[in-house]
């Protein structure tokens, strides 16, 4: 686990497309979420962003964005290949420790309908729907209540819901 440089930023807009074909969706609407899928150096240069690597190269990753205890996952995504591995679990757990240093003690979540299962096994609770594109189509919102600790403990599924 590292944090992803802005020079990554290719290889992770690689990794956010092919996951998000994996659950097949249509090439109509990979365009559309294109811009949402693309991750700019600025933003990784910007924004608190992490990588899981093998071979000095990512294959899976999450972004932040956000100020302040509430922030939101703008991205978490893991290639294909290594889905059902466990990599996005240890990410996850990455990430929660990562929150816990920051201070952070809701983390918000836009899902992918295809990955709620997951945040829900991690702890996240749904709250609700947020739109999104194409129009008249809905992502679950979820909350995970980041446990206060002196010491980070990241076990997947431990974490409260909000």
């Amino acid at each position: 686990m590292r944090r992803a440089r802005p020079s990554d930023s290719d290889e992770l807009t690689r990794i956010a497309h092919a996951a998000k074909r994996h659950w097949g969706y249509s090439e109509q609407l990979i365009r559309l979420w294109e811009p949402d899928l693309t991750l700019r150096p600025g933003f990784v240069a910007r924004q608190p962003a992490y990588c899981a690597v093998e071979r000095s190269r990512p294959v899976a990753f999450y972004a932040l964005s956000g100020r302040g205890r509430c922030r939101e996952l703008e991205h978490m995504w893991v290639h294909p290949r290594r889905i059902g591995s466990g990599v996005g679990t240890l990410l996850f757990a990455h990430l929660i420790n990562r929150l816990r240093i920051m201070g952070v003690t809701r983390l918000r979540i836009a899902s992918d309908p295809n990955a709620e299962g997951f945040y829900i096994r991690m702890g996240a609770r749904r709250v609700g729907d947020v739109a999104s594109k194409p129009a008249g189509r809905a992502l679950p919102l979820l909350i995970l209540r980041v446990p206060a600790g002196s010491r980070p403990d990241a076990s997947p599924g431990r974490h409260r819901a909000a």
